[in-house]
């Protein structure tokens, strides 16, 4: 699924609360359809923070400096 940008600003909190329960139950038919999922919310965290900031542990994301 590609998301564009407005495609991205028009997601509620629901959708994000969808995403995020199939990804925290993992319950997928196959490992690429639970990968895509988490691309999509690594997407929205990029373009939507606020709605995806509760969600970083889903995301297994470590801060690091590249200095």
């Amino acid at each position: 699924m590609n998301l564009t940008e407005k495609d991205i600003s028009a997601l509620t909190e629901q959708d994000i609360m969808e995403l995020v329960v199939r990804l925290d139950q993992d319950d997928y038919n196959n490992p690429f359809e639970s990968l895509e999922d988490w691309h999509i919310l690594r997407t929205i965290l990029f373009q939507r923070q606020d709605l995806a900031e509760p969600y970083l542990h889903l995301l297994d994301i470590e801060a690091y400096d590249e200095a």
